[in-house]
């Protein structure tokens, strides 16, 4: 092991402990404060699924990571797995009904041009070690900012429809008429990164900027990577944001009715009887001089 990484974190019983720890403190206070939308339990589960798949999939990850990055196949099919997984997460978070894989076209459309840059100009090798971390950055990078604009977007819609519809009697088309509305919400997707960027060197460390740093490398390189990282990130989460924008404002991504449909009345022994009690007692009724 690295002894610069060592010395940061050691990997032993200890981390193994103070992980549990810190995983059961983020549960009780969810828990405690019902940080939930129903102001129950459901995301204090949601917290603890979450801490428990992080450390099974990290350590299938760490298992299959060093024979994935030497296979050119292996490699393109991890590739995949992020992506395929980024658009379930992406769709699920956004809508509950079948349009969720229109969430495919805003992570693809920021990711791919960038990784095709880099690659194209030799920025960035065709190895594995190299291509797993940056594409991954990037497609959670456009995950973010998908999920955040489509949600804002669509409760927005949501709670201004009649703005909408005042929209559509000015003479807007219908797609118009969705993005006037929608796009200030949708935008504020984009403000995590640019606070993240604003505040790079100052508030926080980024992940590559360490990482660059425990593997060898110098100041100079681990910042120029970085600030590499975070330039991407921008331009993929631009395109990400204006993308789902334009999908929601189509119609492309849409929302489940929440509205109850009317149910049919139900007709049993004792409501007919009752009816025809009171339809025989109206008659007698209007039968009395």
């Amino acid at each position: 092991m690295n002894s610069a990484s060592a010395a940061l974190l050691p990997v032993n019983a200890v981390l193994a402990w103070v992980l549990a720890v810190l995983l059961a403190a983020a549960v009780a206070v969810t828990a405690a404060a019902r940080l939930s939308p129903e102001q129950h339990f459901g995301r204090a589960r949601e917290v603890l699924t979450a801490g428990l798949r992080a450390a099974l999939q990290l350590a299938a990850v760490s298992a299959i990571i060093g024979w994935v990055v030497h296979h050119g196949a292996a490699l393109l099919g991890f590739v995949l797995l992020m992506y395929a997984v980024a658009v379930r997460t992406a769709g699920r978070r956004i809508t509950s009904d079948g349009t969720w894989w229109w969430t495919a076209l805003p992570i693809a459309g920021g990711v791919l041009p960038a990784v095709a840059l880099l690659l194209g100009t030799g920025l960035l090798p065709v190895r594995g070690i190299a291509l797993i971390p940056v594409t991954g950055i990037l497609i959670g990078g456009a995950l973010t900012a998908t999920v955040l604009a489509g949600r804002q977007s669509m409760v927005t819609l949501e709670q201004r429809h009649g703005e909408v519809e005042a929209g559509l009697a000015l003479g807007l088309t219908e797609r118009d008429a969705r993005i006037e509305i929608a796009r200030p919400a949708a935008s504020d997707a984009l403000v995590p990164g640019l606070d993240q960027t604003r505040t790079v060197g100052l508030v926080t460390l980024p992940g590559a900027f360490v990482g660059m740093l425990l593997g060898g490398a110098d100041a100079i390189t681990a910042g120029a990577v970085q600030l590499f990282v975070l330039v991407a990130l921008m331009a993929v989460q631009a395109v990400a944001v204006t993308v789902t924008l334009e999908l929601v404002a189509r119609s492309r991504i849409t929302a489940p009715r929440r509205g109850i449909a009317p149910q049919s009345p139900q007709w049993t022994w004792s409501s007919w009887r009752a009816r025809r009690t009171a339809r025989g007692s109206s008659a007698r009724g209007g039968a009395k001089p």
